[in-house]
């Protein structure tokens, strides 16, 4: 049996402000739930198609699941990415984070891979990709940066 994905966990600071900017983004989040009762250990899933999910969980749940998780730990570099249904989406959801006050990235632009794209940050730092439908007529080359 080969390998496949299943989903993406993101161990966060503080949940109810981390539901908050993802319902923001979208995405049907249920409120947190503890588990076991009276442990502090929060965790919540946002369902994607095809059986994915993108899982939240606090310091006290990931140390259930993982007794070796250092809270200081500064390692690693992903971007979580989302797609939205259109470019117009892409801008409207971008404007939106900003004008909730949380700290943006990329600003929305007609990307080479043929969508419109923007980065938003989440109140942890994590960098989350807003991507529109591609178009394969609008792709090009990027030019060297350098």
């Amino acid at each position: 049996m080969g390998t496949t994905f299943g989903h993406i966990n993101i161990v966060v600071n503080d949940m109810d402000a981390t539901i908050a900017f993802y319902r923001l983004l979208g995405l049907d989040l249920a409120d947190g739930y503890e588990w076991p009762e009276g442990s502090g250990a929060i965790h919540v899933n946002a369902q994607m198609p095809g059986g994915h999910y993108l899982a939240f969980d606090n310091h006290k749940m990931a140390e259930i699941w993982n007794p070796h998780f250092d809270p200081d730990r500064n390692e690693g570099n992903i971007v979580v990415g989302l797609l939205v249904e259109s470019g117009d989406d892409v801008d409207r959801i971008y404007r939106s984070v900003e004008e909730a006050g949380h700290r943006v990235g990329q600003a929305p632009y007609d990307a080479f891979f043929g969508a419109r794209y923007a980065i938003v940050i989440d109140p942890d730092g994590n960098e989350v990709g807003l991507k529109g439908p591609i178009d394969e007529a609008s792709k090009y080359i990027p030019s060297d940066s350098t």
